[in-house]
């Protein structure tokens, strides 16, 4: 079990909810989303970790957006933490990033894409917060235990993310037996259920189907997860950063809804 401030993330406990908007986009979107998600969730007493990145490294176009600016992104996170007293979850992407990531992170994601690289996993695991590590899309998930052992001495406040395995071009797939065999590292496992409906690289954009959020994220709270990672936003359309696979924000709450009720099935048998 994961302690974040009063929060505690386990897969046999209650689901906790990582949301919010892929990027910071601004002051205005961002905060309107993070006060959203928690009206949503405090009134379904689901607890709640916002995620936003404060800077996206990995992109497919170099003109697409990357962000505002890195140190007024992350002053938009202190004031959502401050204001709506909320943990927060933000990634990194190189290792000299973590220790000004972890002055407003509460936890520190490593990218699919790094979660072989040992230098940024040993720095983020430095700083002593909670490192919530995702799966590559490239990875077998019983190799996330060679990933795990390069920093668990240091710091085994580790979280493991599943978000889709490559299949063959422009293609992700959801093997749900990943789940339960990264729970077997006897570490709490959350499924991104957003960035496993996108197709990578789909032109000068990865594009997505979203209409496949939902079900992925039913079938893997119906597993037993510690859980569940959504990128939400206002207007998915008009996002500067994965605009084709987010969950708009009128959704959340009935989809939360329908998730709760699988959560208590599914941990009470």
């Amino acid at each position: 079990m994961i302690k974040v401030k009063n929060i505690e993330i386990d897969n046999k406990l209650p689901f906790v909810l990582m949301a919010g908007p892929c990027v910071v986009e601004n002051e205005e979107i961002t905060f309107q989303t993070a006060r959203k998600i928690k009206e949503i969730t405090s009134k379904l007493n689901i607890p709640f970790i916002f995620k936003a990145s404060y800077k996206k490294a990995n992109r497919t176009n170099k003109d697409s957006f990357t962000t505002l600016g890195v140190d007024e992104a992350i002053n938009i996170l202190h004031i959502i933490k401050r204001e709506l007293d909320v943990p927060i979850l933000t990634d990194i992407h190189k290792e000299e990033e973590a220790t000004k990531a972890a002055d407003v992170a509460d936890i520190l994601q490593i990218p699919a894409f790094l979660c072989r690289q040992t230098d940024i996993l040993i720095a983020a695991a430095k700083t002593k917060k909670v490192v919530n590590i995702k799966k590559g899309q490239f990875l077998a998930p019983e190799d996330m235990k060679n990933v795990i052992q390069k920093i668990e001495d240091i710091n085994n406040k580790i979280v493991l993310t599943e978000r889709g395995t490559t299949f063959g071009y422009h293609n992700l797939v959801v093997d749900m037996r990943s789940i339960e065999i990264m729970k077997e590292l006897e570490y709490p496992v959350i499924m991104d259920a957003t960035h496993s409906v996108q197709l990578p690289s789909a032109g000068n954009t990865s594009g997505g189907q979203p209409k496949f959020i939902k079900p992925l994220a039913k079938a893997a709270t119906a597993i037993g997860i510690a859980g569940l990672f959504l990128e939400v936003h206002p207007e998915p359309k008009k996002a500067l950063s994965d605009a084709a696979s987010q969950l708009p924000l009128d959704q959340l709450e009935n989809l939360l809804i329908e998730i709760k009720k699988i959560d208590e099935v599914a941990k009470s048998l």
